[in-house]
């Protein structure tokens, strides 16, 4: 029905935008440069599509701020989350292969996979590990990924899942997860016979042309050119999470851990808009289809309801259908602390445009990815960027002030001594709550990076992580054989940090 809607009730739109003439650097040179000043960016990497041409690329800023090193077409950016579609298309081609199938039980190639319900764990399918539709709470088990570096693998999360409560019924709505894309590359190696990097590079990689797309471990000094994630502090980017010279083969990467360069983003865009005939062996239009066919409703925010009138939105394997001013549209974003992507494509017009950015980013992304959209969908749009940046500072404000967190200082640690020890909490593991000077410090041990001292505030205690961000609640039991739960001092904080989805017990006490 949701394909039907998309295929018929937009034809119209599409075919009356399809013919509009192609955006002009004179057009869109504004549009970057005013993001780009108006964000203070540390880099940023445009490319734009129309009619299967590439039309216009622009690079800006550097590769670490204040080095001289230019960011350029071949400079590496982590894509993260649209890594998703780099993973579903590998599934696709395995399909295609004889070696997997959409609809075959996930327990079929990994037997040890279980979720919570029983039921649901003998008919989760594959295709079901890729549409968000599982009944996991958004991002549900995201601390065994984020922050990073950490110590969790991808056997970790699949035991994981059997503890993670569901927060609705499998295949009754939408929230956004991670997990279940490491179980479908863990899906794929198995039916392929090999590493997910290794796969995604034969069956993705190489058969595209993609030659600097990197997936796995690698060296960063023999690859050169790779940009580095900044933030904003104190009126200059700084770089945040620096690679050492030695890049892991992060747990994540089905889920969003694959780094590429505007050159290769706009051949990978430019295989799904106007592919060629060996492009159409190598994937065929059936499976094409089948990756880009709304599988799970979303839900439209009021923003994109007045922006651009959507009346359909929806995820498919690895990407979302939308329609915006009533043209189709497939898409995806990337989120990863200090790094933000997008690709927007505009099937009918064989249009689409990337976004690759080095900085913490968000509304920079969202007012870019708008502009550029309305170049195809509404070319006579009034507004500019400046008043797309101010309408989302004015909603900022407003969330800033709900979100206000609260005064607190150091708790005592002797007064919390009924709290000391190591919890363990089944699909996270242990953490220790134990006293240094007099200070209570949060440590977990497969996470380094979630360290941090208990703080009081009023008469409820938080942790205080030393990275400085989502802080958390602590409540504590009030037995010796209670549980501890926690949850996010600010409910908006990135859905990542799900704090919500632990349940600690007691082990035993600081050694």
């Amino acid at each position: 029905m949701l394909r039907w809607m998309v295929a018929i009730g937009l034809v119209v739109a599409t075919s009356v935008a399809s013919a509009a003439d192609s955006p002009t650097a004179a057009q869109l040179d504004p549009i970057v440069d005013t993001v780009m000043a108006r964000y203070h960016l540390a880099g940023l990497a445009v490319g734009v599509i129309d009619h299967g041409q590439l039309i216009y690329t622009r690079t800006l800023g550097e590769r670490v701020a204040g080095s001289g090193q230019p960011i350029t077409p071949d400079t590496l950016f982590k894509i993260a989350s649209n890594s998703k579609a780099m993973t579903s298309t590998l599934l696709a081609r395995l399909v295609q292969e004889g070696k997997l199938r959409w609809d075959a039980p996930v327990r079929s190639y990994l037997p040890g996979f279980r979720m919570a319900d029983p039921w649901v764990t003998e008919h989760m399918q594959v295709g079901d590990l890729l549409t968000h539709r599982s009944g996991l709470r958004e991002g549900a088990g995201d601390l065994m990924l984020w922050p990073e570096p950490n110590e969790f693998t991808r056997e970790d999360i699949v035991h994981a899942l059997a503890y993670l409560k569901p927060a609705y019924s499998f295949r009754a709505g939408y929230a956004y997860d991670n997990l279940l894309y490491v179980v479908a590359g863990e899906v794929a190696a198995a039916a392929g016979h090999d590493r997910y990097d290794a796969l995604l590079r034969r069956e993705v990689f190489q058969p595209l042309g993609l030659t600097r797309c990197q997936i796995g471990a690698w060296h960063r000094d023999d690859v050169g050119n790779v940009a580095q994630p900044h933030t904003r502090e104190h009126d200059r980017n700084l770089v945040i999470n620096a690679d050492d010279a030695q890049i892991p083969d992060i747990t994540s990467a089905a889920a969003g851990g694959v780094r590429c360069s505007l050159t290769d983003m706009l051949a990978w865009a430019r295989n799904w808009v106007a592919p060629t005939p060996q492009q159409l062996q190598w994937l065929t239009p059936e499976q094409r289809q089948i990756l880009w066919t709304p599988y799970t409703p979303m839900p439209i925010s009021a923003r994109r309801r007045a922006w651009d009138g959507t009346r359909l939105y929806a995820y498919g394997y690895g990407w979302r259908i939308a329609d915006v001013d009533g043209v189709h549209t497939v898409s995806h974003t990337g989120t990863l602390s200090g790094m933000y992507s997008a690709m927007t494509l505009l099937p009918d017009r064989k249009a689409g445009f990337v976004v690759l950015i080095n900085s913490e980013a968000e509304d920079a992304r969202t007012v870019l990815v708008e502009a550029l959209t309305k170049q195809f969908t509404s070319p006579g749009d009034a507004h500019d960027v400046n008043w797309y940046a101010d309408q989302l500072d004015q909603a900022a404000a407003t969330t800033r002030k709900a979100s206000t967190p609260p005064a607190s200082q150091p708790a005592k640690a002797d007064a919390l001594r009924n709290q000391w020890g190591q919890w363990r909490a089944p699909w996270f593991g242990a953490i220790t709550l134990c006293p240094k000077g007099d200070a209570l410090r949060f440590v977990a041990t497969k996470s380094p990076r979630l360290t941090g001292t208990v703080m009081r505030a009023g008469q409820r205690f938080l942790v205080h992580w030393d990275h400085g961000d989502a802080d958390a609640w602590l409540n504590f039991p009030g037995d010796a054989h209670g549980s501890l739960h926690m949850s996010k001092v600010d409910p908006a904080a990135d859905f990542s940090y799900d704090f919500e989805d632990l349940t600690f017990h007691r082990e035993r006490g600081c050694e």
